[in-house]
């Protein structure tokens, strides 16, 4: 607002003394205009008679001449008046209206507007900076979820797919460069709702200096960036606190993944799907030779992972400084390329080029070379999914899909990604029975998952474990329904946090303590009953004994009456 003030002070100075000025002459000139009264002696006007005149005759109001008929020397300067008049007011209205088209008014505009919905804000939003492919699916998925968003974005052409965006939460948006401390503050980073920032621009450089700048105003907040070189990934985490995520890196540990856990990459996959969705294929990688078209920083990440497996590939680049010594130098489109490395061997192709129309030209001549491989495809942008699907590849490397799903992971649901973490070490027989109960309790698609904690300070955690700790609070009553306890909730425990130690796939039996966290996986609206369940007393009474709680003050001083006399000796 501030700003506003500054630049209307300053652009209408001149405008506003030259009215205020004319307004004055005017007045006074008026009122040193000799006239007559209705007796024809000598009369003046006073300054308020002269100010009323020119007020209603200046703004083309027009109410006759009063209190007594003008003389001609009243009648003169009231013309001269009217056209100085309608002079000040062209001027001042042509500053107004200027001023209204400047760029600085209407930034300074735009900017007041963006803090004003911000501070309106009171459910948990997140800040997303950078409104590139990344951005604008994220910010879709946090809204499906429930939470609102703040954008901040510096290209105008990027920020304009905002404006028709219509979202379920409030959102707002600013053009701005989000590495100023300014821009970070006016977008909440400082509220007590703001529930995390997200740094997705095109450079490492900016995103590190978003996450620095974003943990230097909330040390608590947690902060998540984007990068895509090692270099920018140390720094980040040798600051603490800033979740650094490599897409590249990401999908690379998916490939890995299929090659040696299929089982555990679609459990994986579909935990962290969109909720509702149908649940990913199966997909296996075959073990052999690969051949990499692409050795950039995608390419590198893809090799790393089929070295550490132990299998054979041979890279294509048609850049020197990308190939290296062991890579080929040439273009992938060539089959003389596709031959040299090995395509006629190959179990396995990674089209990874940052072009989508050459990958699909790839994926097609190493089919005709080699019928039967296995596709890796790269995506680079949103708008070739048509050739994309085209290629028919069994994995897809979608960088706004797989930047979406970690940050949604990480950042609404921090135990998942500490389940998924554990999950990876247990066998592919262990992966498929929890695929199987979770299709057991939600059917065939994506289960919502979400996290509950045993909070004392809510009204049914404290009854449960301080007030009438007995029968104990287990994990079975938090998967009944709070009105039928009769009645089983469609979820399944995935992880109890208890104690600092972790439990993969608690049994039901297990007793709870206050503090506890656990992951449930199942289906919509089941979050909010347990819910309920630890905030209301007399729900947690009824799951734990059967007996419903009286809910009405007659009931509850019945019930106490009640207890008093079966207290008292016979």
């Amino acid at each position: 607002m501030t700003d506003i003030l500054v630049l209307i002070l300053r652009r209408l100075r001149t405008p506003i003394i030259t009215l205020i000025s004319v307004y004055a002459i005017a007045i006074f000139g008026l009122v040193l205009m000799p006239g007559t009264d209705p007796q024809g002696n000598p009369w003046r006007m006073s300054v308020f008679d002269a100010f009323y005149i020119m007020s209603y005759t200046a703004t083309t109001i027009g109410f006759g001449e009063v209190p007594y008929p003008f003389s001609y020397a009243q009648r003169l300067w009231m013309t001269v008046s009217i056209y100085l008049t309608v002079i000040g007011w062209a001027y001042t209205l042509g500053s107004v209206f200027a001023l209204a088209r400047h760029p600085a008014f209407r930034i300074a505009l735009g900017r007041h507007r963006f803090e004003a919905r911000v501070r309106r804000m009171t459910d948990p939003f997140f800040i997303i900076c950078g409104y590139g492919q990344s951005g604008r699916k994220l910010v879709a998925a946090l809204d499906e979820i429930g939470f609102g968003t703040v954008v901040l974005e510096t290209d105008p052409d990027r920020a304009r797919a905002h404006l028709v965006l219509d979202t379920q939460q409030p959102s707002a948006l600013l053009i701005a460069d989000a590495r100023l401390p300014d821009v970070l503050e006016a977008a909440g980073v400082r509220m007590s709702n703001c529930a995390g920032l997200v740094a997705l621009t095109s450079g490492d450089e900016v995103n590190q200096s978003i996450a620095i700048g974003a943990r230097v105003l909330a040390r608590e907040l947690p902060v998540l960036a984007r990068v895509k070189s090692p270099g920018a990934r140390e720094t980040l985490e040798s600051i603490g606190g800033v979740l650094a995520v490599n897409p590249f890196e990401t999908f690379a540990v998916n490939l890995g993944m299929a090659l040696a856990q299929p089982d555990t990459l679609r459990l994986e996959d579909w935990l962290s799907g969109v909720p509702g969705a149908k649940p990913p294929p199966r997909v296996e990688a075959p073990r052999g030779h690969w051949v990499i078209a692409g050795y950039g920083r995608f390419g590198h990440c893809a090799a790393a992972v089929l070295a550490e497996a132990g299998l054979s590939y041979k890279a294509i680049d048609i850049d020197p400084a990308h190939c290296g010594e062991e890579g080929i130098l040439g273009s992938a489109l060539a089959e003389e390329a596709l031959r040299k490395a090995g395509i006629e061997e190959a179990v396995g192709l990674i089209a990874g080029t940052d072009s989508d129309a050459n990958n699909l030209a790839i994926v097609n001549n190493a089919r005709r070379l080699r019928r039967k491989l296995f596709v890796v495809i790269r995506q680079n942008q949103v708008g070739n999914r048509a050739l994309i699907e085209a290629a028919r590849a069994d994995m897809e490397f979608v960088q706004a899909v797989v930047m979406t799903n970690e940050c949604v992971q990480l950042l609404t649901t921090p135990l998942l990604n500490r389940f998924l973490m554990l999950a990876r070490r247990q066998s592919s027989v262990w992966a498929v029975g929890v695929a199987g109960r979770i299709r057991d309790a939600v059917g065939d698609e994506v289960p919502h998952t979400w996290a509950i904690e045993c909070d004392p300070a809510l009204l049914g955690s404290r009854r449960a474990f301080f007030e009438r700790p007995e029968p104990p609070l287990t994990l079975a009553h938090l998967l009944m329904d709070p009105d039928e306890r009769r009645l089983p909730l469609k979820a399944v425990p995935l992880l109890l946090l208890s104690g600092g130690r972790d439990l993969l796939l608690p049994d039901e039996n297990t007793p709870l303590k206050p503090g506890d966290r656990i992951l449930f996986a199942g289906a919509a609206g089941v979050e909010g009953l347990q819910r309920r369940t630890l905030s209301d007393d007399g729900a947690v009474d009824y799951l734990r004994t059967g007996r419903e709680p009286p809910r009405t003050w007659l009931g509850r001083m019945i019930a106490a009456r009640s207890a008093t006399l079966a207290e008292k000796p016979s």
